[in-house]
């Protein structure tokens, strides 16, 4: 038996009824190895993923692990032979502490069979403090932000002392010094001879971290190549089946000097302190800033989703009187939330009924709605978006990350919205779809639709924004253009180091 590899996949396959998810499937991890693994949204990785972690099994094919060949038909048993599994959307029970949802299922007990709190937040805070975090074993989890509970799943899985870890998307809502401890845990994991299979859209870090990379498409196996010997478009062309281009669309030539969106003094106190900004015709406006630093804070408070302390909100010069979300809606101003799962999409219901959620007032007759419209609207949405779906009455959860995020962005779209904010609107989607996204949010703005983007990934926000505001701990630090809108002024500015100068370029 050959010992090299940890984990060996032949020929997998796996059906849900009506689509084929994984088809012949091959995957080879090596002892010690950081094993990427990419595809485009639906091409089959969580599926795999979910097949390893006992999630799923598989209808096709055998499984190899330490050179014993296993079938998982259930996550204890893929846990108990060392595989940890870290899901993209967070699965952490929100009422109960930090140490208890890292420790769930095996809490060390005394003698009078209670849980021994001591032990328990002693060995909770030696995991914690290789993170570098703040939070407390004792916390509850529902008060940590999603950058934090994306660390209380890794530290899950490195509690286990597994073997094999599977990260997926793990950097999808950390910030970057966040990003750089994962990478340095994965570097010491990997020197103690644990192999990582890591899932991400981030090629910069795909290329920094990982030995191999298997790509899939369209649930079939494409090729596996080392990171060293390959490049960028060599792998997006294994995934998409074709060159990608131009990954951000040309910036606005004919950016107005009219105000669509003005921002003055607005605060919140204890989440952020006088924000004043502007948003003109024809522009993307970027927002940019460490977890923390209160932008989703100041989108949210614009919304009426959360209320204010003191400022003012313009809409075409008019002051606005929001009091709630609903309100804003009418007034023409849709919010795109950073976690469509649990903020933005309704998982059970179908995805003409997640579309057109936000218009009911629009479409209905009376008391009842008008399904000849509901259906018209979601068919158009589903066709200017490039929805991939086989029948608009299907649940929303069964579409791929990337087409759950279109449904998300059409929702809005559908209110014929004035001004469009959009928190993390490619966080865990393909580069295919996030150029689709990017495509399309140039056309929206250069239609006069007022476009926000707040993210944390820096080339996105460099090159899909105009401007892009800048924020610390609460405060505007700056606003960037031009020549100035490159990742060392935005992480300056973003790290609170601020000089005249820099002030002077703020202000807007």
């Amino acid at each position: 038996m050959d010992h090299k590899y940890l984990l060996k996949m032949k020929a997998i396959t796996k059906v849900f009824p009506g689509t084929k998810a994984l088809s012949n499937v091959n995957l080879l991890v090596e002892k010690g190895e950081v094993h990427s693994l990419v595809g485009e949204n639906g091409a089959g990785k969580s599926t795999l993923m979910k097949i390893i972690g006992g999630v799923h099994q598989p209808e096709e094919g055998q499984i190899f692990f330490e050179g014993k060949k296993v079938r998982f038909t259930n996550p204890k048993e893929s846990q108990e032979a060392g595989v940890g599994l870290v899901h993209q959307e967070l699965s952490l029970c929100a009422h109960m502490t930090v140490a208890e949802n890292i420790y769930i299922g095996r809490l060390p007990k005394k003698k009078s069979t209670m849980v021994d709190y001591k032990r328990l937040y002693k060995d909770c805070q030696e995991i914690l403090d290789i993170f570098k975090v703040t939070f407390k074993p004792n916390q509850v989890v529902g008060t940590l932000n999603i950058a934090e509970q994306q660390i209380i799943e890794i530290a899950k899985a490195i509690s286990l002392e597994c073997k094999l870890l599977i990260l997926d998307e793990p950097t999808s809502s950390l910030t970057q010094p966040e990003s750089e401890v994962l990478f340095e845990i994965i570097n010491m994991l990997k020197n103690k001879g644990v192999s990582i299979l890591y899932i991400s859209h981030r090629m910069e870090e795909i290329f920094r971290i990982c030995d191999k990379v298997t790509v899939l498409r369209d649930g079939e196996y494409v090729g596996t190549i080392e990171t060293k010997d390959s490049n960028e478009n060599n792998i997006v062309s294994m995934m998409v089946g074709r060159d990608i281009d131009n990954k951000y669309p040309n910036k606005s030539t004919n950016v107005s000097k009219e105000e669509i969106l003005k921002v003055k003094n607005l605060k919140s106190d204890g989440m952020f302190n006088n924000v004043s900004f502007s948003l003109y015709k024809g522009e993307i406006l970027g927002f940019s800033g460490i977890v923390g630093a209160g932008r989703t804070e100041v989108m949210r408070t614009i919304c009426g989703i959360d209320g204010k302390t003191s400022g003012t909100v313009y809409l075409n010069n008019h002051p606005l009187k929001i009091k709630s979300y609903r309100e804003a809606i009418r007034f023409g101003i849709g919010y795109v939330p950073e976690d469509r799962k649990d903020q933005g999409l309704f998982l059970d219901q179908s995805i003409q009924r997640n579309l057109t959620a936000a218009i009911l007032d629009k479409i209905k007759k009376g008391v009842l709605l008008r399904k000849s419209m509901e259906k018209e609207i979601t068919l158009e949405y589903v066709d200017r978006l490039s929805i991939k779906i086989s029948d608009i009455h299907l649940p929303v959860d069964s579409l791929s990350g990337g087409n759950q995020q279109k449904v998300l962005l059409a929702k809005w779209m559908a209110i014929k919205p004035k001004v469009l904010i959009l928190d993390e609107p490619t966080r865990g989607i393909d580069v295919g779809a996030k150029v689709e996204i990017y495509k399309l949010l140039r056309e929206l703005s250069q239609q006069g639709i007022g476009i926000i983007v707040v993210s944390s990934e820096l080339p996105e926000v460099i090159g899909m924004s105009d401007r892009v505001v800048v924020m610390h701990e609460g405060n505007v630090t700056g606003v960037l253009d031009g020549e100035d809108l490159n990742e060392e002024k935005i992480m300056t500015l973003a790290s609170g180091i601020t000089n005249e100068k820099q002030n002077k370029k703020g202000v807007i």
